[in-house]
């Protein structure tokens, strides 16, 4: 009886090798795909860095070019506004003067009628 307990437990022994060792292949399989899975997803995330970097970079290039155009932009409408300041300041002189002359024709017209002698009033 020994012995047919010793081929028994030696035949379960063997089951037990052989179901170990099929868990075994599954399990280096998983873990060749797992390692397969872990490459592609470090690509994966490299390649995301190197989008999110050069977009990043873009981004920045756009944002400058743009803070450029509205520096200049700015600059531009200074010059102009203090351009269009200037022309109103000169009209308003001119029209000052012209308000002036007006006002001392009047005061010659308003003279001679109140003389009414026709002669050239004295200033």
């Amino acid at each position: 009886m020994a012995s047919e307990d010793l081929q028994a437990h030696v035949a379960a022994l063997e089951a037990q090798v052989r179901d170990l060792t099929g868990r075994l292949q599954i399990a280096e399989q998983d873990a060749a795909a797992a390692r397969v899975l872990a490459g592609g997803a470090d690509r994966d995330v490299t390649a995301i860095r190197s989008e999110i970097r050069d977009f990043r970079q873009a981004t920045l290039a756009e944002f400058t070019a743009v803070h450029e155009d509205l520096t200049d932009l700015r600059n531009s409408m200074n010059t102009q506004f203090s351009e269009v300041h200037n022309g109103f300041a000169e009209i308003q002189g001119k029209l000052a003067a012209a308000a002036s002359g007006q006002s001392r024709i009047l005061t010659m017209l308003t003279m001679l009628i109140e003389r009414g002698d026709g002669q050239q009033p004295r200033l």
